[in-house]
């Protein structure tokens, strides 16, 4: 996502081997949190209709650049994840009043509602696997990191601090990466965001050293 001469923040495609990069679609308001389908064919994200001011999600076939919407509510739909074969959606919404977990096919039909626990979800994210959906939770002035599978069962936090946030699995289904904050001033501010590992016993959290701070990890598909 980026502000590049714009006043507002649109998804853009970048060519790591050619150095170019394109404006996903044409939308005259706000498009943002991008994934990419698991075959690399489609692009879902959320756009913000500046006329309703809602946001809602939509899949763009990155061949024939045809978009289509996928969910129609009033409520904000966004930060969505492709499954693994590609069929099914997860994303977040608080069409319940609450921002929560909600799975759909990608067309936006059978929408099942599985997060159930007290507390606010976001940032969902489908295992490579197919059998858990990791995503941040903040609850009582703390945030989460948690896994639940997919149908909301043995909901489990398996990290937590004053900011954890943006899951992303690892190709084996395995371990997470996140980014985490930590409390630092005595006003409650933040200090340097970096980027941490564990395993999904929550043990053996480990911080993945970069040259400065780091936030939003996303970990890349097996290289062949």
């Amino acid at each position: 996502m980026s502000y590049v001469n714009r006043n507002n923040p649109r998804v853009y495609i970048f060519d790591i081997e050619t150095g170019k990069q394109e404006i996903v679609g044409e939308f005259p308001g706000m498009t943002f949190a991008p994934r990419f389908s698991p075959d690399g064919n489609q692009i879902v994200m959320s756009y913000t209709d500046p006329e309703i001011g809602n946001s809602e999600i939509y899949i763009l076939d990155l061949k024939t650049r045809i978009s289509k919407r996928v969910t129609n509510n009033s409520s904000i739909d966004v930060s969505a994840s492709f499954s693994p074969d590609g069929k099914k959606i997860v994303f977040n919404s608080d069409r319940s009043g609450r921002r929560h977990l909600y799975i759909s096919d990608n067309n936006g039909k059978n929408i099942k509602r599985i997060s159930r626990e007290a507390g606010s979800y976001f940032t969902p994210v489908w295992s490579p696997r197919g059998d858990m959906i990791a995503f941040t939770k903040q609850e009582g002035g703390q945030f989460y990191i948690g896994v639940m599978e997919v149908d909301g069962s043995n909901e489990r936090m398996i990290a937590k601090s004053f900011h954890v946030e943006g899951p992303t699995w690892a190709p084996n289904g395995r371990f997470l990466m996140y980014f985490k904050e930590e409390r630092t001033a005595e006003d409650g501010s933040g200090g340097e965001s970096s980027l941490y590992s564990i395993d999904l016993t929550g043990f053996n959290e480990r911080k993945v050293i970069t040259p400065l701070g780091g936030s939003d990890p996303a970990w890349s598909p097996l290289m062949h």
